[in-house]
């Protein structure tokens, strides 16, 4: 991004950045040359050379565009001999000591006594005094992340990006659209998918719409665009604030890409609510995987993105989870008539209380849970159970009521997840070949064999050894169910013994 004074803009039919081609390589790479040939000098020295290279261009705003952005590849240091700060103190300290400095004599007489004070040599207070200023800090290293050709691409972006700084509203369509939509939510944008012609347009709307401009906003217009810039084929149609006059700027992949660099990271959740809830939610253990931005669904003719799914383990069923912060009544309408659109979906929302339009959604036949600050954990999963509840009982009622396992030593979860339940489906069956030991189903002919080769005064690890070799995991409940205790004795470990 550049910043707003060095924006080049055409209006005729239209608003139109100045976009450089080609013929602006040699200016580029003059640029670039400046900077790599005053390394070691001072910032002052530098200026002055760009300031020629202005005098011989014919546009004096692309050569500080240039510089702009390689600037931001130099490396600034300070040099001087002893910090600036205590220099300065130390200098004026001795300026009141011989009465102030209203002369040249005064004044060498004021940095001897700082230089006697530092025990250093006077010229050395003389050139640390402002060493830490612009114009003395010299160009340490200059190691540019682009070549010619990319600067003039980087150019080209940062231009577009400054250009976006006063849009009202974004409408995009990208050949990678869930990446487009990922980026608008990172960047906290207010935004709607629309169904055209030519397919799905992401409609971003800025704050003029809402209340008035920030920062912000401009700012994640701008870096929505290198998302955007990133895919194969897109355009992008902006409506401009230009001084109080609406104006359109039309961009494609054909006038702006992306260099070769990685941008920098950027926050992957939208709001502190929705990143909070899915650190909590990957804590539990539960038969749910929790999804983020699911695929879109289908709200007339527009498309919205839940902020979440969840996906249930043991069947094809998905719950989608919308949080719903507080924004704006446009906003919150618009939410509401998406949900209201929604059909043979089941979404759950949670919605902050301030809001006060829980009774809307659950109208709309949707499950609506009240928060304030954060979503509770255990309304959730209340509301997963009943869910969970309904899709065991689905299942339980086509499970036979006897199972026979062809496994020696089993266990409820397997024998579960081969009829694709949770364990809970199967827990009231019956195994008449097998025993039910804990949550292990052993047949008898296997616990014959382990009665003959466990004895007591058996170290448990022996007897571990020889339950691992039969599949059985629950040691305890089998022990147990043989006739044996576990003594144990301190830090040496336990040893079977027979049961009183």
């Amino acid at each position: 991004m550049l910043t707003k004074d060095l924006l080049r803009v055409s209006r005729r039919g239209g608003y139109r950045p100045r976009f450089v081609d080609q013929t602006r390589r040699p200016l580029a790479a003059r640029v670039l040359g400046v900077y790599q040939g005053h390394v070691g000098e001072r910032r002052e020295a530098l200026t002055a050379a760009l300031d020629d290279l202005e005098a011989d261009s014919d546009d004096f705003k692309l050569v500080r565009g240039f510089a702009a952005l390689a600037d931001r590849e130099a490396t600034f240091e300070t040099d001087a001999a002893l910090p600036p700060e205590r220099a300065r103190r130390v200098a004026f300290e001795s300026a009141e000591t011989v009465g102030g400095v209203a002369s040249d004599d005064e004044r060498t007489a004021a940095l001897d006594v700082a230089a006697d004070r530092l025990g250093v040599e006077s010229e050395d207070i003389e050139a640390s005094l402002y060493a830490d200023r612009d114009v003395n800090q010299r160009l340490a290293e200059f190691d540019p992340r682009w070549s010619p050709d990319e600067l003039l691409s980087q150019y080209n972006l940062s231009l577009a990006q400054t250009a976006l700084f006063d849009a009202t509203e974004v409408r995009v369509q990208s050949s990678d659209p869930k990446a487009l939509v990922s980026a608008v939510k990172r960047l906290r944008l207010m935004y709607e998918i629309r169904k055209t012609e030519q397919g799905r347009e992401v409609v971003v709307t800025g704050p003029d719409r809402l209340f008035r401009r920030t920062r912000r906003y401009g700012t994640g217009f701008a870096r929505l665009l290198r998302t955007v810039a990133k895919s194969a084929d897109w355009s992008l149609t902006a409506t401009i604030d230009d001084r109080g006059t609406e104006r359109e700027l039309t961009l494609t992949n054909e006038d702006v890409s992306v260099p070769g660099v990685e941008p920098i990271a950027e926050s992957t959740y939208d709001s502190g609510v929705e990143s909070d809830f899915a650190a909590r939610f990957s804590s539990l253990d539960l038969d749910w995987d929790l999804v983020r931005e699911p695929e879109p669904l289908e709200t007339g003719y527009r498309v919205m993105i839940p902020d979440f799914a969840f996906d249930y383990r043991h069947a094809d069923f998905r719950i989608y989870f919308e949080i719903m912060g507080f924004w704006t009544p446009e906003y919150v309408e618009k939410k509401l008539s998406q949900l209201a659109d929604l059909e043979a979906v089941d979404m759950v929302v949670a919605v902050d209380e301030s809001l006060g339009v829980g009774e809307e959604i659950r109208a709309r036949d949707h499950r609506a849970i009240p928060y304030s600050g954060s979503v509770r954990l255990k309304d959730v999963v209340d509301v997963l159970r009943e869910y969970e509840a309904d899709l065991v009982a689905a299942v339980v009622d086509d499970l036979p009521e006897v199972l026979e396992p062809d496994a020696d030593v089993t266990s409820l979860d397997a024998v579960a997840a081969n009829f694709g339940v949770s364990a809970d489906a199967v827990d009231d069956r019956r195994f008449p070949a097998h025993e039910r030991l804990g949550r292990t189903l052993v047949r008898p002919a296997v616990l014959d064999e382990l009665r003959e080769e466990l004895e007591a005064g058996m170290s448990l690890s022996e007897a571990e050894t020889v339950l691992d070799e039969r599949g059985v995991d629950d040691a305890s409940a089998v022990l147990s169910a043989l006739g044996y205790r576990v003594e144990w004795e301190g830090l040496g470990g336990g040893t079977l013994r027979e049961k009183g």
